[in-house]
């Protein structure tokens, strides 16, 4: 008629038995998330955030190229907006989020940017 006690401790034990199973059953969904955040994740933001300083830094004179890949000179900056000198007489307007990379006044461009001569 009355429980023992032995009874009610092993209900107790088999209640933390499943919380453990449950917790190790999570684990991979934990370790497939920090290996997302670490490879993609992560890495992304930092390329985001290198690319706001870059592009927060151009200063007259330097050569950017935008979005549509347009190559100029940055001839007047503003806060959000550059206007780039694409050739004698041809200036246009951008805004600074659209500008894929800027080169500073005097640094060199790296020969042929890593591309391959075919000429064999």
């Amino acid at each position: 008629m009355f429980e023992t006690p032995a009874h009610a401790q092993a209900a107790g034990g088999a209640a933390a038995a499943g919380g453990t199973a449950a917790l190790i059953g999570f684990l991979p969904y934990l370790a497939i998330f920090a290996i997302f955040y670490f490879l993609i994740i992560r890495p992304q933001q930092q390329r985001v955030k290198q690319h706001r300083a870059m592009v927060d830094a151009v200063k007259k004179g330097d050569d950017v190229v935008t979005g549509g890949g347009i190559l100029g000179k940055a001839v007047r900056v503003t806060d959000s907006e550059v206007e780039v000198e694409a050739g004698p007489g041809v200036k246009f307007r951008v805004l600074k989020a659209t500008l894929a990379d800027v080169k500073p006044r005097g640094v060199p461009a790296a020969a042929n940017d890593g591309a391959q001569d075919s000429k064999d």
